[in-house]
């Protein structure tokens, strides 16, 4: 498949940032002593532009987002020319009209005031004489400004964004620049509304995850409070949306930064050969992985989980951790048992999978329902997935996913020798999950280097591997011959030859027990 990149688009005319609101809150405005008389519920509307206009048809005119200054000496006298005056406006969707009082209208007139409550017209009246020209150059002043800054902002976003994508940044340092631009927290989800991924402040971006449910049933709402969309998608097909999460700056600058970022990341996914469903497994395995290190409290991270769409009200969850698995198998597997959880590789080829069930559900035959269909679909009949007893308070899964991981790597050298069931717990991993435990501590290991000095070189190799074989079926002398294709004679020398060399008994068990101790040691230390 080809494809063919464009560039970013232009620069699009932008949004003005100031309100009816914004406007009259100017020093310069204030002194004019404004009131609002009617429309005060949409003094939110953007000024694009100020206007001063004293003829009666002024509608025809303007384009739109006006904000018309008059001092009404046209319409005097003429009720039904007021009428059409404020008509005219709502029909050319101005922003607002601001009469100054004084020369033509000593009040405000009802006729206006009412013909403009009706239409939804701000209609502001000055009670002090005031220059026009003054408040029009104040405005036009500020909004050339805001439009300069503007896109001002949206060069610096697009400039830092490019660098990082050329770079081969990955997505959270794209993320971290839109962050520290938008200074709010920034959500990307999928079509599902499931956080794939998230930037600023830790404790802010936590205070949106923990609400996150209500803030993704109201996704499809309009914009407000600083909460800004852009879609993530291209060639007709959407897979996702970033958030700008209470967004403390202007809308129209918001907006921008959010389709600036929304950009980015659609090139980055292009460029790097990724997709949503990547980001949704970089999204499990930074969980995951903050779980198993324990570093983050898991009570902090149950927003995250929540947000990613994991159940955690009222559930029963199982730790597993499988070796040598394929996370995307794992993921079809859950789902077509209809299983919720989360599925991330981690270190050593071991992957970590968090299943979340109802109460009511036996989480033991589920597990090992789980385990016999993945070795029945992956062929594999040696596959062990080790895990951890189920928790039901979410701040004892950390604890169970490194039990789980404990228990993968006490039988991650084992599963060859050794008959182990299709689910391995911490019951069945016996003195080699202990040594395991233990085998970083330097009397441990200067206790396995003293046991199996004689062996421990080139030479020794094959003997070490025969003595494993034989301790691990529990010395019995056919299965160890039948498993290294030799006579019995020739195992015979063999043995003779490792006692010899170490100095031992191995048919005393006290000394064949203290062997094989070293030889577990020695291997967890090498593994």
């Amino acid at each position: 498949m080809t494809i063919t990149l464009e560039p970013w688009g232009p620069v699009e005319p932008l949004e003005p940032a100031l309100s009816v609101r914004q406007v009259l809150a100017l020093e310069r405005v204030l002194a004019g002593e404004p009131e609002v008389v009617a429309g005060a519920g949409q003094l939110d509307r953007p000024v694009r532009w100020v206007h001063v206009a004293e003829a009666a048809d002024v509608g025809v005119m303007l384009s739109g987002g006006e904000m018309v200054l008059t001092t009404g000496v046209l319409l005097a006298g003429d009720e039904n020319a007021q009428t059409e005056y404020i008509q005219s406006l709502h029909r050319a969707e101005a922003a607002a009209v601001v009469l100054g009082l004084g020369r033509a209208f000593p009040a405000a007139p009802d006729v206006m005031r009412r013909a403009a409550e009706r239409c939804g017209l701000p209609m502001v009246v000055l009670h002090r004489p005031f220059p026009f020209a003054e408040l029009t150059e104040v405005v036009q002043s500020r909004l050339v400004q805001r439009k300069f800054a503007a896109v001002s902002l949206s060069e610096a976003v697009r400039t830092a964004l490019t660098s990082l994508i050329t770079a081969g940044a990955p997505l959270q340092l794209l993320l971290d620049e839109v962050a520290q631009h938008a200074a709010c927290p920034v959500v990307v989800t999928n079509l599902a509304h499931r956080v794939l991924a998230t930037a600023g402040e830790r404790s802010a971006v936590d205070d949106v995850l923990r609400d996150w449910e209500r803030i993704a049933r109201q996704a499809g709402g309009s914009e407000g409070d600083g909460w800004i969309r852009a879609e993530l998608g291209g060639r007709g097909e959407r897979w996702g949306q970033i958030m700008l999460c209470g967004h403390r700056g202007d809308t129209a600058g918001g907006r921008l930064l959010a389709d600036r970022a929304a950009e980015a990341l659609v090139l980055h996914r292009m460029l790097g050969g990724t997709s949503a469903h990547t980001w949704e497994e970089q999204s499990a395995q930074s969980l995951l992985t903050d779980l198993v290190s324990g570093v983050v409290p898991a009570r902090q991270l149950l927003p995250r989980a929540r947000a990613a769409g994991l159940p955690v009200n009222r559930r029963t969850f199982v730790p597993l951790v499988v070796r040598d698995g394929d996370p995307a198998q794992l993921e079809r597997m859950l789902r077509l048992l209809g299983m919720p959880g989360l599925v991330a590789e981690l270190a050593d080829g071991a992957t970590a999978v968090l299943l979340s069930l109802a109460r009511d559900q036996d989480a033991q035959a589920l597990t090992a329902h789980f385990a016999a269909r993945l070795r029945t679909e992956s062929g594999e009949s040696r596959t062990v997935v080790a895990a951890a007893a189920p928790r039901i308070v979410w701040d004892d899964v950390s604890a169970g996913l490194r039990e789980a991981q404990h228990v993968a790597d006490a039988v991650a050298d084992s599963s060859a020798a050794l008959d182990l069931p299709a689910v391995v717990r911490l019951k069945d991993v016996h003195l080699r999950g202990l040594v395991r435990l233990l085998r970083d501590d330097p009397r441990v290991q200067s206790f396995a280097e003293r046991e199996l000095d004689g062996l421990l070189c080139a030479a020794g190799d094959d003997l070490l591997a025969v003595l494993r074989t034989y301790l691990a079926t529990g010395r019995n002398k056919s299965r160890t011959a039948q498993l290294h294709h030799v006579s019995r004679p020739a195992l015979y020398r063999r043995l003779e030859a490792i006692e010899g060399r170490l100095g031992v008994d191995l048919d005393d068990f006290e000394q064949a027990a203290s062997v094989h101790i070293a030889l577990l040691a020695h291997d967890a230390q090498q593994g």
